[in-house]
């Protein structure tokens, strides 16, 4: 209400001062002057338009009643206005009667600025409009004209002013040609107007609602039923021709100054006119996609959008990053003006009054003291004083009683405009930019700019375009209005740039790792290179992508910085991630898994292809693979989600060691791998395509030293667990295997001791699984070992040097940080840190360590007296092909002289005693079988006997003589000979 009250007491002071309005002399008188009445106008209708407002000032009233014990005094004036302007604009064409000569004087001033503006694309074009090489004579010639500012001004605004305005003083389309022109027009240019970001006003409609009840008013109601026919009909399409102009016209003007940016100075006026006649067709076209009625829909869906705005883009940077240029070549201009020239302005105004005189003396000498050298250090110029001074100028000198009436001085208006955007191209800029390409208005039409955007990535000729659409979102920092400065709206913003870059990379990312399900070498039989593939298609589609990504560093919304290239590279990276892991073929119902070989090969491939993107973008890929595959080492990824260190841990461990357990699976030493048994049951996959040295190796280069420690402690896990049950079977047994300890040279007694003992079977089952368990970890360190040993030699080397000339007497605790680092490194100790670290960390109640230690030397009793059993089993028949036993009982030697050197590391026993017994006992037990003439339990001896060798073989602490002292050698030399002859004969 105190807006409208200022309102109406400023424009009856123009009514009474006789204000003379020209759009082409006094640019900002007049531009001000229509501007505040569209406002006016527009927030009346605002006003109008929402729907509670009766209540909204009551309670305010009431609220008021409330704080203050009374009233707002202004409150009956208020309500009446709501009241009054329940229909705005019929209650303002009365209030505007007084006011229609000065407003329709101002609307009649763009009779030769607003046609002119608004000509079709075939007119554009025949007079090569906006083009720098038609004519290359007058290349550098400076682009002038009698109206600078109205050049660029909007088309928008002036349709505004011209409806809103002649509906107001609607009278002078009954008498004034030139004005019924002029609204005829706008009419036919429009559908309807925007009144505040997406809030539209139908100009058709209401106008012959207004019009309808004024008598002598049929022909205007004519006139715009003709228009609207008009609008609806040709309007689309007339736009439409333009883009498609402007699309060529900035393209050439981008390119030319790209090649040439000096041309940026004389031809100033040319870019910023083509940044106005694209931002006014581009605001048209999403104000009326969704609020015009269509006869043809294809007119107002532009697919090629995004390159008309790209072009804007191209021409907004080259003036951002040539300002420099810009402001040399104006200051040299402005301080070149004639001289004489200025002594005649001040000379025209020697009969104003002192005022206007010291306003233009001083503009004269602003200008005479310019120089390039401020340009060259940097000095920062600020003109907005001395155009504030020109614009009280034109008011001083716009009244009916002036001393120098402008209306007199046309050349002097029009030449004072023109230095004034002479003036903006040295310190107004980014200024200029905003008021003549300022795209903000998105912001509210975020389900178009999704649209838009869509269609922009899935059309593969515009995908270079589609960075147009991010950098948008720059603009939205002047998306707030001046009558509402506070309002601020960065989280929407940057929420907005943060999808839009978002689905641009996931675009990019989108299509990798997808290849087409043709047969291997189809793409090598391309027998007309006219013919383009679907491959080629993606290539060029991704190409095409990376430029519009790599276009621009960063981009900057409210305090938001925005980098494309990192929201390519984190796309990358989750794209990469997910890839490894599908690559990996895993199915928990069906427990099947990629072999690491094949998915070792896919990766590289993957790695290749993701190289090629640096030959378009500037990333760094090698950043991403970093990140990638050192998460893949761990057990989950960043974002919680399983690695292919946990899918392959977890399938070795559950599916092929566990067939292993059930008797399907054996390893063959020989082979270094785990090989299928015959069975009832076939298996799913074939071990050996997974187990043998070579996959191993595949999988160590995929798993990476922290990967293979990942699983090596998975392994000692699931040992730890075994060793936990021996130890409940040794308490179970714990005065047996006592009595039995000091025993093993008394047979007879030995013999009724072991009857006594319960769960032999499961003991010796449960070491075999340990064994098992220790191959295989065996086999991935050897694995590991030979990969690092290719990839960093010398630090292989060093660390095994180091390793092997450890001084037995040294300190245990220095001796395992020796062994943990050795171990990463994939090579062999006598004591393994990481069974040490998962034994130590078993936790037994109310048991004291000196118990602990028993137990731990009970159980290598244990193992030891119940070795004869195995010479029973059917299974446990030696094959020198494999160099091992089918039920796996070979790596009995790997599990005992590991699970003795881990415990009595623990318990600060010695090793090589506590072996040494062992060594005795098993040797007393295994003898006893030599002497046994059942051929049931002695079916197998001799290849029992051989374990004795492998366990000395295997053995760090344990030498050929100490066991010859205890078995003799004869015996096994038997064994070797008897397994050998079976073996034949069994082939045979």
């Amino acid at each position: 209400m105190e807006f409208k009250d200022h309102v109406c007491e400023l424009l009856n002071t123009i009514d009474v001062c006789q204000v003379f309005f020209d759009i082409t002399v006094n640019f900002d008188l007049t531009k001000n002057y229509l501007d505040l009445i569209i406002t006016y106008t527009t927030l009346m209708i605002l006003l109008s338009r929402i729907e509670e407002r009766k209540a909204i000032i009551g309670l305010y009233n009431y609220a008021h009643e409330m704080t203050h014990g009374a009233s707002d005094r202004e409150y009956p004036r208020l309500g009446q206005m709501i009241v009054d302007y329940e229909n705005p604009l019929k209650k303002m064409m009365e209030e505007f009667v007084p006011h229609s000569k000065s407003l329709s004087d101002a609307l009649i001033s763009l009779q030769m600025v607003y046609p002119r503006r608004n000509l079709s694309a075939d007119q554009w074009r025949n007079a090569q409009l906006l083009s720098l090489i038609s004519a290359p004579s007058t290349m550098l010639n400076p682009a002038q004209s009698d109206t600078m500012p109205c050049e660029y001004l909007s088309l928008d605004a002036m349709e505004k002013w011209i409806i809103f305005g002649f509906i107001l003083c609607h009278g002078i389309l009954n008498s004034d040609a030139t004005a019924l022109n002029l609204w005829k027009l706008a009419l036919q240019s429009s559908s309807c107007l925007a009144l505040f970001r997406d809030e539209v006003f139908h100009i058709h409609k209401a106008a012959e609602d207004l019009f309808v009840n004024i008598r002598g008013y049929n022909k205007r109601i004519n006139d715009i039923r003709e228009c609207k026919e008009a609008a609806v009909s040709h309007a689309g399409s007339m736009h439409r021709e333009r883009r498609k102009f402007l699309r060529s016209a900035l393209k050439e003007l981008a390119t030319v100054l790209s090649d040439q940016p000096g041309l940026l100075g004389p031809k100033a006026l040319f870019v910023f006119m083509a940044l106005s006649f694209a931002r006014d067709e581009i605001i048209w076209l999403l104000r009326h996609a969704d609020n015009m009625p269509k006869k043809s829909a294809d007119d107002f869906i532009d697919k090629h959008i995004a390159e008309l705005i790209f072009y804007m883009e191209e021409l907004r940077a080259h003036v951002r990053k040539y300002g420099p240029v810009m402001q040399r070549y104006y200051v040299q201009y402005l301080s070149g003006f004639d001289a004489v020239v200025l002594n005649e302005l001040v000379q025209n105004l020697s009969v104003c009054p002192e005022d206007e005189s010291i306003i233009m003396s001083s503009f004269v000498n602003t200008m005479t003291s310019l120089s390039v050298k401020q340009v060259e250090d940097g000095e920062v110029f600020d003109f907005r004083g001395m155009r504030l001074d020109w614009f009280r100028l034109q008011a001083y000198t716009s009244v009916s009683k002036a001393s120098l009436s402008l209306a007199d001085h046309r050349e002097l208006g029009k030449m004072m405009n023109t230095i004034i955007f002479h003036t903006k191209m040295v310190d107004s800029l980014v200024e200029m930019l905003v008021e003549t390409s300022d795209l903000s208005i998105f912001c509210f039409y975020s389900r178009a700019f999704e649209k838009m955007f869509q269609q922009c990535l899935e059309l593969p000729s515009q995908s270079r375009y589609s960075i147009a659409f991010p950098l948008l979102c720059t603009h939205f920092m002047s998306c707030t209005h001046e009558l509402c400065p506070e309002e601020l709206l960065p989280k929407h913003c940057a929420k907005t740039i943060s999808q839009a870059v978002n689905k641009k990379s996931k675009k990019q990312t989108g299509k990798k790792g997808e290849p087409e399900r043709e047969k291997p070498g189809v793409e090598s039989m391309r027998k007309n290179r006219l013919v383009v593939t679907n491959l080629d298609k993606l290539h060029t589609a991704l190409s095409e992508l990376c430029f519009s990504i790599n276009y621009v560093p960063n981009m900057v919304v409210w305090e938001h910085t925005f980098t494309p290239r990192e929201y390519l590279t984190s796309h990358l990276e989750i794209r990469f991630t997910k890839s490894i892991v599908g690559m990996t073929m895993y199915n928990q119902a069906t427990q099947e898994i990629a072999k690491p070989s094949e998915l070792l090969t896919s990766v590289r491939a993957y790695m290749t292809v993701l190289q090629s993107i640096e030959n378009y973008v500037q990333i760094d890929i090698t950043r991403v693979f970093n990140n990638v595959l050192l998460q893949q080492t761990q057990h989950l990824d960043s974002h919680g989600e399983p690695t292919i260190t946990s899918l392959y841990t977890n399938w070795y461990l559950e599916t092929l060691l566990r067939q292993v357990s059930n008797g399907h699976i054996a390893y063959f030493p020989a082979m270094k791998a785990f090989v299928n048994l015959p069975t009832e049951n076939e298996l799913t996959f074939n071990a050996e395509e997974y187990s043998d040295i070579s996959e191993m190796r595949a999988l160590s280069e995929l798993l990476g030293p922290y990967g293979m420690k990942f699983l090596s402690e998975s392994l000692m896990w699931h040992i730890s667990s075994q060793v936990a049950e021996l130890k409940k079977l040794v308490v179970e047994n714990v005065e047996v295997l006592t009595q039995m300890r000091t025993s093993f040279d008394k047979p007879d007694q030995m013999a009724a001791l072991f009857k006594r003992l319960s769960s032999v079977d499961s003991v010796l089952k449960r070491m075999t699984i340990i064994g098992v368990i220790l191959s295989f970890r065996s086999l991935a360190q050897e694995a590991l070992r030979d990969v690092l040993s290719y990839h960093i030699p010398f630090l292989v080397s060093s660390i095994e040097d180091f390793k092997d000339h450890i001084p037995r007497e040294t300190d245990m605790k220095v001796a395992m940080n020796v062994y943990e680092l050795s171990s990463a490194a994939g090579l062999p100790c006598e004591i393994d840190p990481a069974l040490v670290v998962a034994l130590s960390s078993q936790k037994s109640e109310n048991i004291s360590p000196e118990e602990e230690y028993k137990i731990a030397c009970l159980l290598m009793v244990f193992v030891a007296v119940s070795l004869p059993t195995l010479a029973s089993n059917v299974m446990s028949q030696y094959s020198p092909a494999i160099e091992g036993h089918c039920n796996n009982i070979h790596c009995l030697a790997k599990a005992i002289n590991q699970i003795a050197a881990a415990l009595f590391t623990i318990h600060k026993g010695s090793i090589e005693d506590r072996l040494k017994e062992f060594l005795a006992l098993a040797s007393s037990s295994l003898l006893k079988i030599g002497q046994e003439t059942d051929k049931t339990t002695t079916r197998n001896r001799e290849s029992v006997y051989l374990l004795l060798d492998m366990i000395v073989q295997e053995s760090p602490f344990l030498t050929m003589d100490l066991l010859e002292s205890c078995f003799p050698y004869v015996l096994l030399r038997n064994a070797y000979h008897a397994v050998y002859k079976q073996s034949v004969t069994s082939s045979a």
